[in-house]
């Protein structure tokens, strides 16, 4: 009986133990995404490229796509401008080495000179590489 309690009590554990390393992910990339709003908003393009992996890509409210080079260059040119961004709801569901962030915010700023104000629903994913995490893939939408 000694026994079987002790198992029931170990998987326990390790549930509780699992659920706080997870909480603990959810809580490193929701500030990932804040270090990504605040670089670009500052124009450090050094910052957002330590944040997406060598091999990120993003599909814009357009449809159109981007890798981390053309997304970095433009936080470094100056044609991604951000001036403010207001975080809505986020969530993130971990999922072993890999953390899906589903957020919302209301923002402004330009793009090649062009207003880009508005709402938008996103989705980021992370992986955990070498012990960080970092953004491999990203998908905009904007909401009316």
């Amino acid at each position: 009986m000694t026994l079987c309690a002790g198992l029931v009590w170990a998987q326990a554990e390790k549930k509780t133990a699992t659920k706080g390393s997870s909480m603990a992910t959810a809580d490193t990339v929701k500030q990932l995404e804040h270090d990504w709003t605040d670089a670009v908003k500052a124009g450090d393009a050094d910052k957002v490229g330590e944040i997406l992996a060598d091999d990120w890509r993003g599909i814009g409210a357009d449809g159109s796509t981007e890798t981390k080079k053309a997304y970095v260059a433009n936080v470094k040119s100056g044609k991604l401008k951000l001036e403010t961004f207001d975080f809505g709801s986020m969530d993130v569901k971990v999922i072993g080495s890999t953390a899906i962030v589903q957020g919302s915010d209301s923002e402004k700023g330009s793009f090649d000179g062009k207003e880009a104000d508005g709402k938008s629903v996103w989705m980021d994913v992370f992986a955990s590489r070498g012990g960080k995490w970092v953004a491999v893939r990203s998908q905009t939408a904007m909401v009316k």
